[in-house]
């Protein structure tokens, strides 16, 4: 914080993360906002997230920050991707418990109680975010199949859906055949260690 903004007559230093919509899957599903726009006295900003059962925070990365996740309420999965020992990194968070998400680590978050509320809490006043929806859907298939051996047309019908950022996930319109959004939770924290401290963690 500079000198300059602590002797502005126009001082703010409080705000209401209720306020700014970032996004809104439906009126269950939504995230608010707190940033440096809106509090410019701010050095870290935060989403406030809203989310139901099987409804998750879809992939992503950022350029810029570091990501603490903070339970509030319910229960809530995150998943990281450790670039530097290629494994995936999974912990169960509930209120109270926290988990980081370095800056340029792929990761999403998977809503596993009936409600859960969650801030993610950044070290930089405006984070830049990276959609993996974006990264899926704007990368030629030509170059898909050059570089992994995918089938263009397979690859083209896959993505076809993905006309815009998709932040949260899965779309109101789009659920897998015979799957039940928690389903997919489930397999996903199958077999993995538990802690004493009800975290769970990917070796």
């Amino acid at each position: 914080m500079t000198g300059y903004l602590m002797q502005s007559n126009h001082l703010q230093l409080a705000g209401d993360s209720n306020v700014v919509l970032n996004y809104k899957r439906d009126p269950h599903n939504y995230i608010t906002q707190l940033f440096g726009e809106q509090l410019p006295a701010i050095r870290t900003g935060f989403f406030n997230v809203h989310l139901t059962q099987g409804v998750m925070v879809n992939p992503h990365w950022h350029t810029n920050a570091n990501e603490m996740v903070f339970v509030i309420h319910g229960e809530v999965i995150t998943s990281v991707f450790n670039p530097f020992q290629q494994r995936l990194m999974t912990y169960c968070l509930k209120p109270g418990q926290v988990a980081l998400l370095p800056k340029g680590w792929f990761h999403w978050i998977i809503t596993q109680s009936e409600q859960a509320h969650i801030l993610t809490i950044f070290d930089e006043p405006t984070p830049d975010i990276v959609y993996a929806s974006d990264f899926l859907r704007c990368t030629p298939k030509e170059v898909f199949k050059q570089a992994y051996c995918i089938n263009e047309e397979e690859y083209e019908r896959a993505v076809a859906p993905l006309k815009q950022s998709v932040i949260l996930g899965p779309p109101l319109d789009c659920f897998p055949a015979n799957t039940h959004p928690a389903s997919f939770n489930q397999q996903h924290m199958a077999n993995q260690p538990h802690t004493a401290n009800s975290m769970y963690f990917a070796r």
